[in-house]
């Protein structure tokens, strides 16, 4: 008999369907297969003795069918019209959904054209890797992609303005259409110049952007800087550096300096731990607030990232008014993401509360955090003591002996002398200029020898260095502990078997799933409990 119970405020009409004999579902598993027919027209009829679901397919356009009352009816619903279908023209796509970047090459080429041959919009994570190794994944997607779709990340790097001085260099010099901004507190010359070096006037007399800018931000005053135009003295400097044209500095003031604002919650990484629900809609009135201002040509489309680990926070996401979402923890457990087995492993082990803050490399200094796993590794800890003495002391000289020799013994595994001159080694490279700074500021110093060990071990979770396990620093958000919960008992709870395109496509499936079920509610029915949920099974194909 079937589970399937009404409102107590359901007031029927008196419309009938002619269904084919025998195919209304009455069982929970055959009411399950029939509302996973997200192609069909879904009906829950009712005839004298219980009330069952049927497809379109099953109904019959003459009385020779079984006369049932219909109850309600639920329209077709692809994945593809799941937010805004204007995101997917202009990238090229075939769902509403974006990979975000995760730096140090976690975000891999392999997962950027594994997403980009389906039609899914990924983000690489150029971020922490030297020119040599951005240049090397750009020749490699574009040979694979060479219509895209793909993104780079262009993270802030506040103390090294010449690695995000180079990323822009390499994007501008290989014709990297789109980038995803993260990390930015203020717009810098840097993204400033590779937004405008792309502008031109077309043939219809309209301004047409060769560089877009995917703008990531959990702050309104952030996301107000990308909605608004480029400021005139960014462009000015620029124009007298010959960096951009007259026409370009003219164009500008056209357009935002964002095409999509993707509105980062409770993240992995960087993160303000803001929940979606309240700042998605915030940045919604705000970008409209800026439409009406500027009166864009295109207005500025608004994702949703942070918290996005199942159908059920994408469908939320949607349903206040998402253009796209956008996952990142999710996708590190993933075969094709660049985490070493063992990241994986403690990754697919993540419940909801096993994350924390700790100091972020690139930040350290400021004491900007992100957020990371602290199941099975002593990251956060060790990192926080870090922050801890670089606060108490001024230089590495005051520390006290008993700290330092935990510090050498424990943490860095060698001298700290030894430390310096590899760190030296390293920037030298690099970025030079950091070193000079160092060399008459001893607290400078320390910070730099800090972020040795800040910068390795995320390397360390990536590449499994052996008997670092301990010091893994693994980037991650609640997300991954909500994604875990969900797969439990499905074949994506294997670490193996998590491919990025399939977790999208079980995502945003499921969220098509899950909006049936709510339209179906809203209309009075309400659906037995085993329907509830979406359990992702494997591709036959």
């Amino acid at each position: 008999m079937s589970q399937i119970r009404l409102s107590a405020d359901y007031s029927a009409n008196n419309e009938q369907l002619s269904v084919v004999p025998g195919m209304v579902a009455y069982e929970e598993g055959e009411i399950r297969n029939k509302l996973l027919r997200l192609d069909q027209h879904c009906y829950v009829v009712q005839n004298e003795k219980a009330v069952g679901v049927c497809l379109a397919e099953d109904v019959q356009n003459s009385t020779a069918g079984t006369s049932m009352f219909l109850l309600a009816h639920a329209l077709p619903l692809q994945v593809a019209q799941l937010g805004d279908p204007e995101f997917m023209r202009i990238y090229g796509l075939n769902m509403a959904y974006m990979t975000g970047a995760m730096a140090n090459g976690i975000a891999s080429e392999e997962l950027v054209i594994a997403s980009g041959k389906v039609g899914l919009l990924s983000s690489f994570g150029a971020a922490g890797l030297v020119p040599s190794r951005i240049e090397e994944a750009i020749n490699k997607i574009q040979q694979a992609l060479p219509n895209g779709p793909y993104v780079f990340n262009l993270i802030h790097s506040p103390s090294e303005d010449a690695i995000e001085r180079g990323a822009v260099d390499l994007f501008l010099k290989y014709g990297v259409t789109t980038v995803e901004a993260s990390a930015f507190l203020d717009l810098t010359p840097n993204i400033v110049r590779y937004r405008v070096a792309g502008l031109r006037l077309n043939a219809q007399n309209q301004v047409e952007i060769g560089n877009r800018v995917i703008a990531k931000i959990s702050r309104t005053e952030v996301a107000s800087k990308f909605m608004a135009p480029a400021p005139a003295t960014i462009l000015q400097k620029l124009l007298a550096e010959g960096k951009i044209t007259e026409e370009q500095a003219q164009l500008a003031a056209n357009i935002p300096m964002a095409d999509d604002i993707t509105v980062e919650a409770d993240s992995g990484g960087h993160t303000d731990n803001r929940p979606l629900v309240s700042l998605l809609p915030v940045i919604l009135v705000l970008r409209d607030q800026f439409q009406a201002k500027y009166g864009y040509a295109q207005p500025i489309r608004v994702g949703a990232a942070g918290s996005i680990g199942t159908p059920a926070s994408a469908l939320a996401a949607f349903m206040m008014g998402a253009a796209y979402v956008l996952t990142g923890s999710v996708n590190q457990s993933c075969v094709e993401a660049a985490a070493s087995a063992h990241s994986k492993i403690l990754l697919a082990q993540a419940e909801m509360a096993d994350v924390t803050m700790a100091p972020a490399a690139d930040m350290f200094e400021m004491g900007v955090e992100l957020q990371v796993l602290k199941r099975g590794t002593m990251f956060p800890m060790r990192a926080k003591k870090l922050y801890e003495l670089y606060k108490n002391y001024e230089s590495i000289e005051e520390i006290p002996q008993q700290e330092r020799q935990k510090l050498e013994q424990q943490v860095f595994r060698n001298s700290l002398d030894e430390i310096w001159r590899q760190t030296e080694e390293h920037f030298n490279a690099r970025d030079p200029h950091q070193i000079e700074r160092a060399k008459d500021h001893p607290k400078r110093k320390m910070a730099l020898i800090f972020r040795w060990y800040l910068g390795l071990s995320s390397r360390w979770s990536n590449t499994g260095e052996k008997g670092r396990e301990t010091d893994y620093q693994i980037w991650c958000g609640p997300a991954m502990g909500a994604f875990n919960y969900w797969v439990k008992g499905s074949y994506l709870e294997e670490v193996s078997n998590r491919k990025t395109v399939e977790v999208a496509w079980h995502i945003m499936t499921g969220a098509a799933y899950l909006y049936r079920l709510r339209l179906l509610q809203i209309q009075g029915v309400w659906l037995p409990p085993a329907c509830g949920e979406y359990a992702p099974q494997p591709f036959s194909g």
